[in-house]
């Protein structure tokens, strides 16, 4: 089987930028977030688990999930937002070793995704990269990428995100993402490591 690395790192971090350039070089990547959403919208098991913790509310009409909507919901009750995660993210490892093993020819894999608890503990990775950037940094991008998030909003959703500190407590390798120091030699440099 592959190694299993994953990428981590806060809203606005750049670990997107740095799982492409992982994928540039011909490395499989695997993004959690983009997965969980699609599992959301198609496993059917899945929307019937939502359904009944969130209310019929938790689809449109149309069959689509009402992300909105059930954002308001968990977004102001922190224990429904764990509930909802204890149902999406057994489903997205299962979906990542079934995708893992359809690339096990590969001498590694980069798994992307928000969070992560250190390698080797139940996460199923072999090591863990955390990318880093200064809050000033992450909030100039967010506004870039989001513009219509409000300073209000982006703040919030770095504020109820678990801080870079915390982040490298279970980091194996950083990656500093500062805009002092160059993206593509620190990605180069890890993927000569795994690759060997």
């Amino acid at each position: 089987m592959s190694k299993l690395i994953g990428v981590s790192g806060g809203i606005g971090s750049g670990k997107s930028v740095v799982c492409r350039i992982f994928n540039s070089l011909g490395v499989p990547v695997y993004n959690a977030d983009e997965r969980a959403k699609w599992l959301i919208q198609n496993d059917e098991l899945l929307k019937d688990s939502i359904k009944s913790l969130l209310g019929a509310e938790a689809y449109l009409s149309d069959g689509s999930y009402n992300r909105t909507w059930v954002a308001q919901q968990v977004f102001e009750k922190p224990d429904l937002l764990l509930k909802l995660n204890a149902l999406v993210h057994p489903q997205v490892a299962i979906d990542t070793h079934s995708w893992a093993k359809s690339h096990s020819h590969e001498p590694y894999l980069i798994k992307e995704a928000a969070l992560y608890s250190k390698s080797g503990q139940g996460t199923g990775l072999d090591k863990l990269i955390v990318v880093v950037s200064p809050n000033v940094l992450k909030i100039s991008r967010i506004k870039i990428r989001d513009p219509h998030r409000s300073d209000t909003d982006i703040s919030k959703i770095i504020a109820n995100q678990i801080t870079d500190e915390q982040r490298l407590q279970n980091a194996d390798y950083v990656i500093e993402n500062d805009e002092n120091q160059l993206l593509i030699p620190q990605v180069y440099r890890l993927h000569k490591l795994f690759s060997s």
